[in-house]
């Protein structure tokens, strides 16, 4: 089956209604996806170079709603949700499936400078400046980038200033709540004007007595010259949430980029990040971890591509994979030709803690010129059965022996996380997830 053809005759019939419940600044770029979807033909599936772990057909295959016409729930989620880390002072905005609740917190501490809203709103107020960026990083041959762009009518804006240095960090949090199966087409915009600083913390989540849900997400992240950008996201979903997620960043001069993306708790899912270095002197971190237990599925993917001379950048990737999950790992680092004295490090480092788990890595580099520094390198194994037996000998039980160990393996990813106290709630999370309980911070019966 044909996934794409669903969401194409979706949107030729309802062309209409999915402008009106958007801007014009996002509706411009509607007919150029459609027409890329046309040329491209269909969803990548396990036949496609990139997707032998993963098909993304399968994922859009079933048949979900779309709320096309912008129908409110019959509940105010946002009011009754509370997402927290402790010791850390957030901005918060809540994405209720595909639509942006800011919060009164929000709304009444954004400095000047700093412009935190929906999408749509900012698309129709400031148009110069989000047809500026918006669209212009994300790639309009990719498949599920046009979908996503195709569908789109709403999502997050957040813009910092030139050299406004944000001390809060903001926090988004994603909520699936439906009735019915139900795909959410979200899209977040993340700019960081020249000298600027900003950390964004996302977090996704499922309520509890959802039906299926998938999330269709694109996010596009400008380092201006000397910005700092920190991007952090957590998924802890449940099995039955499917969630395909494209991350695009571009960095120009001076810039210094962190990206961390955790899996806890999900049903399927595929993250990419693309990631251009376009100026000199540039440094990138990009690390992500997951957890995987039952008939869990996590693929992350990444394109790490140097577009210019004196650049540093690491990647750092690990999954503990239990019972019968599955995991997946392709990721390259690209030097262009005229890129000098580049470093670029990649790992990716696994653990099977299961006979039924699986695990697929391919990390690659292509390298197009001298005067660099590179390396990548992938391990996949068991728990060490000395440490085990060492610590069981100092009357640790063999279970708990088991959970310190994994637990430690996750270490140095949760240190790539510059906002310590999202750093140490994070470790708690991880131990609470391997201790088999609920990962998150549930004190309201609806969220984290």
């Amino acid at each position: 089956m044909n996934a794409l053809n669903q969401y194409t005759d979706l949107y030729e019939a309802n062309r209409a209604a999915v402008d009106a419940g958007s801007a014009p600044v996002l509706n411009r770029l509607r007919p150029e996806a459609l027409d890329a979807l046309k040329r491209i033909g269909r969803l990548p599936d396990k036949s496609d170079e990139g997707f032998e772990k993963t098909s993304v057909n399968d994922m859009f295959a079933p048949d979900f709603g779309v709320n096309i016409n912008r129908m409110s729930l019959p509940v105010d989620v946002a009011s009754s949700f509370r997402c927290g880390v402790p010791n850390l002072s957030t901005l918060l905005g809540i994405m209720v499936n595909d639509r942006f609740m800011p919060t009164a917190t929000l709304v009444g501490n954004l400095p000047q400078g700093v412009t935190v809203c929906s999408l749509a709103k900012a698309a129709a107020e400031q148009p110069a400046l989000v047809e500026r960026y918006y669209g212009t990083a994300a790639r309009a041959d990719n498949a599920g980038t046009a979908l996503n762009t195709l569908l789109s009518q709403d999502g997050i804006f957040i813009h910092v200033g030139k050299g406004v240095r944000l001390d809060k960090a903001i926090q988004i949090v994603d909520i699936f709540h439906s009735a019915f199966p139900l795909m959410a087409a979200r899209r977040v915009l993340v700019v960081a004007e020249d000298g600027a600083k900003v950390a964004v913390l996302k977090c996704d989540h499922t309520q509890t007595g959802s039906e299926r849900c998938l999330a269709s997400e694109v996010i596009e992240i400008f380092a201006g010259r000397g910005a700092e950008v920190e991007w952090y996201d957590i998924e802890e979903s449940d099995g039955s949430t499917s969630r395909y997620s494209q991350l695009y960043a571009r960095q120009e001069g001076g810039s210094s980029l962190t990206v961390c993306g955790s899996t806890l708790t999900n049903g399927v899912t595929r993250n990419e990040y693309h990631i251009d270095v376009c100026g000199e002197h540039t440094v990138t971190h990009l690390s992500g971890m997951a957890i995987g237990s039952s008939s869990q599925h996590i693929d992350n993917f990444s394109v790490l591509r140097h577009g210019a001379c004196h650049g540093h950048s690491d990647q750092l990737f690990k999954y503990v994979l239990d019972e019968r999950s599955t995991g997946a790992f392709e990721g390259s680092i690209e030097v262009c030709h005229g890129s000098r004295f580049v470093e670029a490090y990649q790992s990716n480092r696994n653990i099977l803690a299961s006979k039924d788990a699986r695990m697929h890595s391919k990390p690659q580099l292509l390298i197009y010129n001298d005067d660099v520094k590179c390396s990548h390198g992938a391990t996949t194994g068991q728990l060490d059965e000395k440490a085990m037996f060492y610590m069981q000998t100092r009357g640790i039980p063999r279970e708990e022996a088991r959970r310190m160990l994994m637990q430690a393996f996750m270490a140095d990813v949760i240190d790539t996380i510059a906002l310590e106290p999202l750093r140490d709630r994070l470790r708690h999370m991880v131990e609470r997830r391997f201790a088999g309980e609920k990962a998150g911070c549930r004190d309201c019966g609806a969220g984290c």
